[in-house]
């Protein structure tokens, strides 16, 4: 629609053009001015897919050491997308964080972001969760695996087909993927690497599997023991449920599972690029990484050691590819809804 719409000016004659060329200038004019303010002038705009504990560590290490103010907005992946476009006639965001690569790579599709090849310590950070134009990196990760009340369950399931078993009637979940961007990437990824995914996820209706709400609500429900198991459970958020002495435990399945990289991103009409590049630069750094760690997710940079979890090689992975997987994604979550609702 948008490259029609721009067909559509090109033909508008002369005039137009000069008109646009004229309101071009005075957006490069409005983004040099901001760029020329002193940094403690500046205010970053940062749209986070969090995790709340994290995104706020990174913002006050980022503030600390580079005397850059930001302005943080928090939501899951389904919220930032939508407020983006809403917005998007009147851009706010300079900085994008989303828990989804394949809504990043859609977002650089429809040319939303700019590119930043240059980014400090890009080489280091895994270049199957990143852009090798550098329009975003995937700068940390969880796996998704199946998160377990230990009280409840008596036998530890092994694959994603146990939980079609009797003992699991009515007492498994699954994150909403309409809410979770997590979720829409496990469906993605288990339904093209394994054949009989879209039979087994019918087992599991049969056996009572609820939809409940976005990765915190599924979990939550499992912690307080009204269910016993969730399903493409974000494994971050049962470590750290652990740490804090909930009895909830996370197991990978045999078969494999996804692991889902978030990334971050620079959009293409932020007005404070070189604090932006700085943003992107201070998530890939060696700081940046380690608080990745602290908050039990997976690194982009491998040689940074993880924290009481498993490391990615030791988690058994289905091959995925994520690039231009947002269209095929939105097929999926449709017929997911269709079996579902």
């Amino acid at each position: 629609m948008k490259r029609r719409g721009l067909k559509l000016f090109a033909t508008a004659g002369i005039l137009l053009t000069l008109a646009l060329a004229g309101c071009g200038n005075k957006e490069v004019e409005k983004t040099e001015k901001v760029s020329a303010q002193p940094k403690e002038e500046q205010i970053l705009t940062v749209y986070s897919a969090g995790p709340d504990g994290l995104a706020a560590n990174i913002q006050q290490a980022f503030e600390e050491k580079t005397g850059i103010k930001v302005e943080m907005f928090q939501g899951t992946t389904g919220k930032i997308l939508s407020r983006l476009e809403a917005e998007k006639n009147n851009p706010v965001a300079d900085v994008v964080v989303l828990a989804s690569v394949a809504s990043m790579d859609g977002l650089k599709e429809t040319s939303q972001l700019q590119s930043y090849q240059d980014a400090k310590q890009a080489e280091k950070i895994n270049s199957d969760w990143s852009d090798a134009e550098g329009y975003y990196y995937g700068y940390s990760a969880s796996a998704l695996g199946i998160a377990y009340n230990t009280k409840n369950t008596q036998e530890v399931p092994t694959d994603w087909s146990d939980l079609a078993k009797e003992q699991w009637q009515n007492k498994i979940n699954i994150p909403d993927p309409s809410l979770s961007g997590s979720a829409v990437d496990f469906l993605y990824g288990y339904a093209l690497a394994e054949k009989n995914a879209w039979k087994t996820m019918g087992l599991w209706k049969n056996n009572g599997l609820q939809v409940n709400g976005a990765n915190k609500e599924a979990l939550d429900a499992v912690i307080t023991g009204d269910k016993n198991a969730t399903i493409a459970g974000v494994d971050y958020m049962a470590y750290k449920a652990k740490a804090d002495g909930e009895p909830v435990e996370i197991m990978y399945p045999k078969s494999g599972t996804v692991v889902s990289p978030r990334a971050v991103g620079i959009l293409k009409d932020a007005k404070h690029i070189e604090a932006a590049k700085e943003y992107v630069d201070f998530l890939l750094s060696d700081e940046g990484q380690k608080l990745v760690t602290d908050a039990y997710l997976l690194p982009g940079n491998k040689e940074i050691p993880v924290k009481n979890r498993a490391a990615l090689d030791e988690v058994p992975q289905l091959t995925v590819n994520w690039k231009g997987a947002e269209a095929d994604q939105l097929e999926i979550l449709t017929k997911f809804n269709d079996m579902f609702r």
